[in-house]
């Protein structure tokens, strides 16, 4: 995919992102799949992922939109506890198996926006 056929979508207002608190999800057709994605601020950036735990494929969050450990400094799965470093999405404990599928984002003006590409497209209703 070319830059000029990459759109981006807006997802949220930046003021929504707090350190170490909820995410803000959101719905996106990955590989021709539809599945949730969420975005989360850590140590000030803004940081998304596919909702898909790599131990195995499920969503990860223990509640509606919580993915940080009590310290605010890890992503966690609830189901299998697998660990997940919120900048990079890196498996650093548990049973990861390798890391979580990054979306791309950016932040301007205030506003957060996701960038599609050839595998991740914008649910279309």
């Amino acid at each position: 995919m070319t830059d000029d056929e990459r759109r981006a979508i807006v997802l949220c207002d930046s003021a929504e992102l707090r350190d170490g608190g909820l995410a803000v999800s959101f719905d996106v057709v990955y590989g021709g799949q539809t599945m949730r994605a969420f975005a989360i601020r850590f140590d000030g950036q803004v940081h998304a992922y596919l909702n898909r735990c790599t131990h195995v494929a499920m969503e990860m969050d223990y509640q509606p939109n919580r993915f940080f450990d009590n310290s605010g400094r890890w992503l966690i799965c609830a189901t299998h506890g697998a660990v997940y470093a919120p900048d990079t999405g890196e498996g650093v404990e548990g049973p990861c198996r390798g890391g979580l599928v990054k979306i791309e984002l950016s932040e301007q003006d205030g506003v957060v926006h996701w960038y599609t590409s050839r595998l991740l497209q914008p649910l279309v209703f």
